[in-house]
């Protein structure tokens, strides 16, 4: 379990979130919500361990995030950042990079990790393009396979800040639906997303975050009886059939 207890974040003097606290279990796919500016990404950062608390801890199992190697961290999370340089490599070859972790000296990947990496490249529709330049592909096949990427790294959590941008409201389906068989396959899983109808389908727990507080963490439909998106965000959803979440016009 990653926990956050009273957390205090930011940048320079700034704190950007407050008094964070919640949990993130392993068999769950969780929500992070809240409009821009509301310390989403700061509040993955500190999850996992960029980003040093100015009070409070980040704990893993029952560990200080901080008080763990780099190296081991990512043997236990993979985390992928909403902005990231394009290298000139192929694709296969960026894939196979998050296996890097698990390499112990002479760093050679053995027969595991191209099984892992190749497994990751079917899971994201990305075996054809396997010998392709990252930098030849569209920004949403790129995507993929940064998140390829981090699947192929196989850790008990796996952190995306908006890892739907780029992608065709096939493909955000598609990845909803990996993400989902991951967290029921005992992974925890934690997204930022700002498609509101998308997350409450699939998630398992929503955390609304407003002005560098959590005010919020329960259910979709915990979260939609209280009418906090109303409140939150100034729009409108509905239901039908449990969970199918749309907006309302």
């Amino acid at each position: 379990m990653i926990e956050l207890k009273n957390v205090f974040a930011g940048y320079g003097k700034k704190n950007v979130i407050e008094n964070a606290c919640f949990s993130i279990s392993r068999g769950k796919l969780t929500c992070i919500i809240g409009r821009n500016g509301s310390g989403k990404s700061t509040l993955l950062k500190v999850v996992s361990g960029l980003l040093k608390p100015t009070d409070g801890q980040a704990l893993v199992d029952g560990k200080n995030i901080l008080d763990i190697e780099r190296k081991e961290i990512a043997k236990l999370l993979s985390y992928l950042s909403q902005s990231r340089n394009v290298p000139e490599m192929s694709v296969g070859q960026m894939v196979l990079h998050g296996r890097f972790p698990h390499i112990s000296y002479p760093c050679r990947y053995g027969e595991k990790d191209f099984e892992f990496a190749d497994n990751a490249m079917t899971k994201m529709g990305l075996s054809e393009y396997k010998d392709i330049a990252l930098s030849s592909l569209s920004g949403g096949m790129r995507q993929k396979a940064y998140i390829a990427m981090a699947l192929a790294q196989n850790t008990d959590y796996i952190l995306l800040d908006e890892p739907t941008t780029f992608l065709d409201v096939c493909s955000q389906i598609e990845l909803m639906q990996v993400l989902r068989t991951l967290a029921n396959e005992n992974k925890g899983i934690v997204i930022v997303m700002h498609d509101l109808p998308l997350a409450f389908r699939f998630c398992d727990e929503i955390v609304l975050m407003d002005s560098g507080r959590i005010v919020a963490v329960g259910s979709p439909a915990q979260i939609y009886d209280q009418k906090l998106v109303k409140v939150h965000f100034g729009v409108d959803m509905d239901v039908k059939n449990e969970n199918e979440f749309f907006y309302k016009y």
